[in-house]
């Protein structure tokens, strides 16, 4: 089977870029509090609504790119006429002010290393990170786990999907753009729930233990996994 792979996706955050979740998420909310409060923002409704917001992006249908149902909902708790105002503050914040969250990640050289041996091997790779962030955050956040957006032939942000990880709707749309089976992919990534899901879809896939979350405890044996050594040393196999 593994030697039908055409294409490698791989999710970024816990994946190619190590990370606690919640102590990223934790330092990425401290960071926006400090740039919007001035604002005329409270802290605690601040957050609220961007995971509302959040979910608005990961309900969505495909009637409109996850941008927009971001913004449409944001624009529900705040008013139009702010929101349109103040997502200038968003862009500068995402632009300067996020690059500081890079304190709350780890690091890894395998994660280049493993790019680069499937580009040595012909294989396409895809940055299929869960598209809730712009492409500016998803750029810096690129970088900080060695890697450029350049590397890869196709990535999800909030501006170029209309779904959300774990919808399967989310796999679908990436096959479609690139023109690729299920069963010629292999989908890489640390969330059970979000990027084990592609499995329902026919993709091949592999469960990097290193940041796992198993927020539903299933049973992991079922999929093909291990450390990012482990890892390596599989994708050297197909």
């Amino acid at each position: 089977m593994s030697e039908n792979i055409k294409a490698v996706l791989f999710d970024l955050d816990g994946t190619l870029l190590p990370m606690d979740q919640d102590k990223f998420t934790n330092g990425y909310f401290k960071l926006l509090i400090r740039k919007l409060v001035p604002y005329g923002y409270e802290p605690e409704s601040l957050i609220n609504s961007i995971w509302h917001g959040t979910k608005a992006m990961v309900k969505n249908d495909g009637s409109k790119t996850n941008e927009e149902a971001f913004w449409e909902d944001f624009s529900s708790i705040y008013g139009k006429e702010k929101a349109e105002r103040d997502k200038t503050l968003f862009e500068e914040f995402y632009d300067i002010d996020f690059k500081s969250a890079k304190d709350t990640c780890g690091y890894t050289p395998l994660a280049k290393a493993a790019v680069n041996l499937l580009k040595e091997k012909n294989k396409r790779v895809i940055l299929a990170t869960n598209p809730i962030f712009p492409k500016t955050a998803t750029k810096t956040r690129t970088e900080w786990a060695g890697l450029s957006l350049r590397d890869f032939e196709l990535y999800t942000t909030y501006e170029n999907m209309s779904f959300c990880k774990p919808n399967p709707d989310y796999y679908r749309e990436i096959l479609r753009r690139a023109n690729l089976k299920p069963q010629e992919c292999l989908m890489v990534g640390n969330d059970v729930d979000e990027d084990m899901i592609a499995k329902n879809l026919g993709i091949n896939v592999f469960l990097l233990t290193d940041c796992m979350i198993n927020k539903s405890n299933k049973d992991i044996s079922v999929y093909k996994h291990g450390n990012f050594n482990e890892l390596i040393e599989y994708l050297k196999t197909i």
